[in-house]
């Protein structure tokens, strides 16, 4: 009997501790939703972004993806995506922001990137600002495409060549 007993703390303190762990986990994760006004920009493709996505100036966490809408004109032949974000009301941002994704790190893990600008205007707080500068992900595929298409055209013999000026290195 004094076995079983043994057992029933020995795994009360296991589930104890697993509870601490998960609050502690789950309170520094910062998994919260900002609360705040609406931003919106439009970009061509946001490959990695999803509603919930953090979105970042400087690398603090001032806002969230709240949704992604595909707007598409098939008259000139245009398919953006709209990017809805809500930003912390205490952040003003200048008008010629430029909003971009970003990747955490090489293995992925993007976010929404703001780079306020120095404009002497602000974007609206009502909920109809807009960030009219944006640009797209940088896609690590089409790069190597665009290298491994570069070197085959034999644009790579350019670099071999010294500079204006500089005397080739004799034996």
């Amino acid at each position: 009997m004094k076995h079983n007993v043994f057992e029933t703390i020995l795994g009360a303190v296991v589930l104890a501790l697993a509870a601490l762990f998960l609050t502690f986990a789950y309170s520094s994760a910062d998994l919260h939703k900002v609360k705040g006004y609406k931003l919106s920009a439009n970009f061509p493709m946001v490959d990695g972004v999803k509603e919930g996505t953090d979105v970042k100036i400087n690398g603090v966490k001032v806002g969230s993806v709240s949704s992604l809408v595909l707007n598409t004109d098939p008259g000139q032949n245009q398919y953006l995506v709209t990017v809805t974000m809500t930003v912390d009301p205490s952040v003003q941002l200048p008008t010629d922001t430029i909003a971009l994704v970003s990747t955490e790190s090489l293995l992925g893990g993007k976010y929404m990137s703001l780079e306020p600008g120095v404009d002497e205007t602000m974007i609206k707080t009502d909920g109809s600002g807009k960030v009219t500068r944006t640009q797209a992900p940088l896609r690590l595929d089409d790069l190597i495409g665009q290298l491994i298409y570069s070197s085959k055209r034999g644009d790579s013999t350019s670099a071999a060549k010294p500079a204006s000026g500089a005397q080739p290195a004799h034996p």
